[in-house]
């Protein structure tokens, strides 16, 4: 049954019956698809709608009439506010199994192409502090969850560092404890703000863009090295090298210490400059046996270990021979090229971030590798009939792109080149779909490997392996 509330109804017993789409799980009112977050199947809730479209409504939960059986208890105080971490309250088996029915349906209902047997999904090793990289924020005042405003009464009032609350640019969660990053990352975080309260540094206003301290990222390798870039609003010289000596003397594990002023309004740093206060200009990750530098501004998989699982199965589709030549398309650092260079011939990379490319040349050059060439560029201009012609035909091509996936011109000269085989690595299985369509009157699809490395999020990369028709 449900009674109304303005132009909102209120749904009571609602049944929870499967996961949806990012992150979310659903059940069915009058027809009607009702999503609500922070469910897993088998709850039975009362719902409070609070968005209505013509064939879907979302709401949350004001009371749980029933708990499903298969529910974990989140080990995270945070969870249900900060918005990561959406499947805490799931069995890690589970969200494997429907991260690989969702890379089934999506392939299948948006690519619409002949496909093998799906393997499962490739779990993480470590579920808990497995992520490298972490950037937290600074706001004048914390976000203050529904519950504290429902309990009444006194509630404290203090400035954030931590996370912004989904889809509010100026509202931050003032987080207290971290699961994602290993130590010495919330350790850091926590004397950081405890400095800047006790010294009276101010903390950013969004709105007003204001405060002096906007934000922290901290990047935790796998060999040990850890790096602190502490972002400002104001080049108040004097204040920035106290809370940066501040932060040498406290924490010696600290190998790389930059900071960047940032006075523009938008919190984007790849047009702004670090300045190493001490230390080294970059920390290394380490995989089989090869090493990788990795600078401020270096894109590198957050999950280390299961970086190193991925790659595996993108060299293992590619199936390369010593006579073979590689093209790495949106290769960034040059990992995966890298990765790769031993088991053939010539490695042809392109990135669109000169820094980057910069570093994959780094990347080779420590690692005594020889036979990688890289290029920096908009992929649609750099890759075209004359840049094949000048640096060879590609036996193999790997493919990495962003979310967006590939633009059809790639597309268009990658079928014109005619490799052997494609290995097309995504983060996004919804657009890979759609290319997979486009590539598939000249390729079919030999294996899918869907692999986990975010876990207790709906995110899920995906490995597919294209062989070209004969």
């Amino acid at each position: 049954m449900a009674r109304k509330r303005g132009s909102y109804p209120t749904i009571e017993g609602l049944e929870i019956t499967t996961l949806a789409a990012e992150g979310k799980a659903m059940g069915r009112w009058n027809d009607m698809v009702v999503f609500v977050p922070m469910t897993v199947p088998g709850d039975v809730v009362d719902v409070q709608i609070r968005r209505k479209r013509r064939r879907f409504m979302e709401g949350s939960v004001i009371r749980f009439v029933k708990r499903s059986d298969m529910r974990v208890e989140p080990f995270c105080k945070h969870f249900g506010v900060c918005g990561g971490c959406k499947w805490q309250n799931l069995p890690y088996d589970e969200q494997l199994r429907f991260k690989t029915e969702q890379v089934r349906d999506q392939l299948t209902r948006i690519g619409k192409v002949a496909l093998p047997e799906i393997a499962p999904c490739l779990g993480s090793a470590r579920t808990q502090f497995y992520r490298n990289k972490l950037e937290f924020t600074f706001a004048d005042r914390r976000w203050l969850t529904y519950d504290e405003i429902a309990a009444g009464g006194d509630i404290e009032q203090r400035p954030a560092l931590g996370f912004h609350i989904p889809d509010m640019f100026d509202k931050i969660l003032d987080i207290e404890h971290c699961w994602l990053q290993p130590d010495p990352s919330n350790a850091i975080r926590d004397d950081v703000k405890r400095f800047c309260i006790a010294e009276g540094y101010t903390f950013h206003n969004a709105r007003e863009h204001t405060g002096l301290m906007r934000g922290i990222v901290i990047r935790t390798a796998s060999t040990g090295e850890t790096m602190v870039i502490v972002i400002f609003n104001e080049d108040d010289r004097q204040r920035i090298d106290a809370l940066m000596e501040h932060l040498r003397t406290t924490f010696p594990e600290i190998t790389s210490l930059f900071y960047i002023v940032n006075t523009k309004w938008n919190d984007s740093l790849t047009d702004q400059t670090p300045v190493l206060y001490a230390g080294k200009d970059h920390i290394v990750e380490s995989m089989e046996g090869l090493q990788f530098k990795v600078g401020p501004k270096s894109f590198y998989q957050t999950n280390s270990g299961q970086a190193y699982e991925l790659y595996k199965v993108a060299r293992r589709f590619a199936d390369l021979h010593p006579d073979d030549t590689l093209y790495d398309l949106y290769t960034g650092t040059g990992t995966i090229a890298n990765f790769c260079a031993r088991s053939c011939r010539k490695v042809v990379g392109i990135e669109y971030v000169p820094e980057a490319i910069e570093d994959a040349r780094v990347n080779s050059r420590i690692n005594g590798i020889d036979n990688t060439v890289f290029y920096a560029g908009d992929m649609k201009k750099v890759l075209d009939d004359d840049f094949i012609a000048r640096n060879g035909r590609p036996d193999v091509i790997i493919l990495d792109p962003p979310r967006a996936g590939v633009d059809e011109p790639v597309i268009g000269v990658i079928l014109r080149a005619a490799p052997e085989r494609i290995v097309y690595v995504s983060c996004n299985p919804a657009t890979q779909a759609r290319d997979l369509a486009l590539l598939d009157a000249q390729y079919e699809v030999k294996a899918v490997q869907p692999v986990d490395m975010f876990p207790h999020t709906h995110h899920v990369e995906n490995v597919v392996k294209l062989v070209r028709r004969q």
